[in-house]
């Protein structure tokens, strides 16, 4: 009887880690339509640290031959900001729907590895929320 249990357990187990697995998928994949709005949208920040040993000129070309300013930000993707941080590379922070979160992640490992190392920040926008905390803070 026990082994039955356990059978049934596993295999109810395996059913739901499958359906998850199907549900992740299908969030990830990437719709023209999807804009951030304020229950789906999440702030990304991303390092992008130069290769100090080459020369900016070869980096450039790099990132050319591999695409990456055609296919960077993508089209619907808001560029919040983007500096220049010296003696690192850029720092960009783009606003997006969650589900194309895979989308730029997937640009910058086909087209700016080698040029660049990087460091994925996701946030979300908490402005609102602070500034009304600290307006109630002070109203009292």
């Amino acid at each position: 009887m026990r082994g039955r249990r356990g059978l049934l357990l596993a295999m109810a187990v395996l059913a739901g880690g499958l359906t998850l697995t199907s549900s992740a998928r299908t969030q990830t994949t990437p719709t023209d339509a999807a804009t951030p709005t304020p229950d789906n949208a999440v702030m990304l920040t991303i390092f992008l640290k130069h290769d100090q040993s080459r020369p900016l000129g070869e980096l450039n070309a790099q990132l050319e031959r591999q695409g990456y300013y055609k296919a960077f930000p993508p089209a619907g993707v808001e560029v919040v900001s983007w500096y220049v941080m010296m003696g690192i590379g850029q720092v960009v922070t783009l606003r997006l729907p969650a589900s194309r979160l895979r989308e730029v992640n997937r640009i910058f490992e086909t087209m700016a590895w080698g040029a660049y190392r990087t460091e994925f920040y996701p946030t979300y926008d908490y402005k609102a929320v602070g500034l009304a905390a600290h307006d109630k803070a002070i109203a009292q």
